[in-house]
């Protein structure tokens, strides 16, 4: 396999497309020995196609001779047992390939989803989903077709190429020169044709990532789009995507006609050639008719292999755009990895600390700047602050979505970074504004973090959380699908829902990220109660822009500028008239106004 793509790269490929391609071909690697049994029966079937001129040859030498019926019988006889068995050579060898295809195509997603799942934020959030799960797709089918018509299609046809190569110098060596003259055009017409190939394929790639990046975005904010009547104009801008999309496509199979065209005509300027010349010969008395006849047969069959290899690098240079965005996306650092002496997080009092914590994205200025603080377990903290202040920022922090500039962040003495992610995020739980709810049943979705948990601790988690009424009322009950992002749940409902679900996965810390701020009065007072269940014995993060949510906290932050400029009890920070006072002060229906909104007001 190795040796292929050196081949391929030292053809005109260029040096990374070759390395890729070796690369990709490292999937095969655990099927090397059902891919030597495929390439075992195209051996066979190869051969049986390599003798078959021969086999005309002695036959139609036999007619133009003293021929028998019985050797007429014999070699049609012979003709039909080759046919059938190349035909069941070729079966089982085409079902074995659709088997390896399908193993590599679920090796190839193991790699890659994986990887999708663990590569930074940042990236996941800009790319937007629509367009990596198009982007996925096509590399994994480009990488696949590549590596399949490398293993399965170019060493069978080359095999047979060599074979009937040799068996026509053995025949007539004039009339294989014939030959040989022609099998090069087909191939200088694919270099040729390829550069244009390699730019649309890349224009196509990333337009049909566009096209549906913008579409997902369509479908998951309709609401948003029939409430400003867009509906006629997101379907006008998806459809002349498309037609745009088409029209490259369009124009690519013209241009595609025109060089297959010629590389046909090469082929009937060959045969047309060993035509001339053999028959040239065969009056001559210097060749027999079966001869001619065995050679027309193999000028065919060599440019069959000779366009199938030339059509194999036109599909590789084509997949070199699938090979680079796949690698790109395999070749991806993780924005944080675990060490190799990491451990997993022993039981969890619930102590953290924050010690000069310093942290950014990219280049930018800091986010958090000089971050200190120290949490007891059991004790409940509200971070306040305006937007941009850090607040979400430091919650990731915790979580290990990212790791700090300079400073350390522990739990109850271990430094997170000396933690595996996985054990740190299992002593989590979080309860967001916008609970994210699958198209799944309640109990599945409530057992999310606990797939293994019985049907008896999902009830009394949503009974805890004061989910249980609702949902026995739904049509279904526990079994009930609640549609897409919990669609067909209202938000006080979903909430619950999301709180139940951090309720039994039973964590050691809980992070709250603006939990009751979109609900109503009365849906945030059943939500509340519920919370008030899982917050009990654990130590609370609680970011909040409501100021009557952070009342009762042990400690309240106060972040400005990711600094921390007040730390206390609600009551204390109110007689230190300082910039908590002034939030408090400046509260309007329960909202933090931004320094810049106030000002813009102003």
């Amino acid at each position: 396999m190795t040796d292929i793509t050196l081949v391929l790269g030292a053809r005109g490929a260029a040096p990374q497309a070759s390395t890729y391609l070796r690369r990709a071909l490292t999937f095969a690697q655990p099927f090397r020995g059902v891919i030597a049994f495929i390439l075992a029966l195209t051996l066979v079937a190869s051969t049986i196609n390599a003798l078959e001129p021969l086999l005309l040859k002695g036959i139609f030498d036999e007619l133009t001779g003293p021929a028998s019926a019985e050797s007429l019988a014999g070699g049609i006889a012979i003709l039909a047992l080759m046919a059938i068995g190349r035909e069941a050579t070729t079966a089982c060898s085409n079902w074995l390939s659709w088997r390896t295809r399908l193993a590599l195509h679920e090796t190839l997603l193991q790699a890659t989803v994986g990887k999708l799942q663990a590569m930074p934020l940042k990236e996941q959030r800009s790319e937007g989903v629509g367009a990596l799960v198009s982007r996925l797709d096509r590399s994994i089918q480009g990488v696949l077709g590549a590596v399949t018509q490398i293993l399965f299609q170019a060493l069978p046809t080359a095999l047979f190429l060599i074979l009937s190569i040799v068996v026509m110098f053995q025949l007539e060596w004039r009339l294989a020169l014939v030959a040989l003259v022609f099998a090069p055009l087909p191939a200088v017409i694919a270099l040729l044709a390829a550069p244009e190939q390699i730019r649309r394929e890349r224009t196509l790639f990333d337009h049909w990532s566009r096209i549906f990046s913008r579409f997902t975005e369509v479908m998951g904010g309709m609401l948003t789009v029939r409430s400003f009547a867009m509906e006629d104009a997101e379907r006008q801008r998806f459809l002349a995507a498309f037609g745009v999309a088409n029209r490259v496509v369009i124009d690519g199979v013209r241009k595609d006609a025109r060089w297959t065209a010629l590389s046909d005509f090469t082929v009937v300027a060959a045969k047309i050639a060993a035509i001339g010349v053999g028959g040239w010969l065969a009056l001559h008395h210097k060749v027999t008719i079966g001869t001619v006849i065995a050679f027309i047969g193999y000028v065919a069959g060599m440019f069959g292999p000779v366009q199938g290899l030339t059509g194999l690098w036109s599909s590789l240079q084509k997949a070199r755009v699938s090979l680079e965005e796949l690698f790109r996306i395999l070749d991806l650092e993780e924005q944080v990895k675990d060490r190799p002496d990491a451990i997993e997080l022993p039981h969890v009092a619930g102590a953290v600390t924050f010690r000069d914590v310093r942290f950014g994205y990219g280049d930018d200025a800091p986010i958090l700047d000089g971050i200190d603080l120290t949490v007891r377990p059991g004790e409940k903290v509200a971070i306040v602050g305006p937007s941009g202040s850090g607040k979400t920022t430091l919650m990731g922090l915790l979580m290990r979505f990212y790791d700090p500039w300079s400073g350390a962040i522990e739990i109850d003495g271990h430094d997170l970074r000396s933690l595996k992610q996985k054990s740190l995020r299992q002593r989590i739980g979080v309860v967001l504004q916008e609970p994210l709810l699958f198209n799944d049943t309640v109990a599945n979705n409530i057992a999310y973090g606990r797939p293994g948990a019985t049907r008896e601790e999902i009830e009394a988690a949503a009974l805890a959380a004061n989910a249980d009424g609702f949902v026995r009322r739904l049509p279904q009950g526990y079994d009930t699908m609640l549609g897409e992002r919990g669609g067909l749940l209202s938000g006080g409902e979903r909430q619950r829902i999301s709180i139940a679900r951090a309720l039994l996965k039973d964590p050691s810390l809980v992070v709250l990220d603006e939990a009751t701020s979109a609900l109503d009065a009365e849906s945030e007072q059943l939500v509340g109660r519920a919370l008030d269940g899982l917050l009990k014995g654990r130590t609370t993060f609680l970011i909040a822009h409501r100021l009557a949510t952070v009342i009762g906290a042990d400690k309240i932050l106060v972040l400005k500028a990711g600094r921390i400029v007040e730390c206390g009890r609600h009551h204390e920070l109110l007689a230190a008239g300082g910039y908590y006072a002034s939030l408090v002060a400046r509260q309007d229906l329960g909202i933090i106004r931004n320094d810049e909104v106030l000002a813009t007001a102003r």
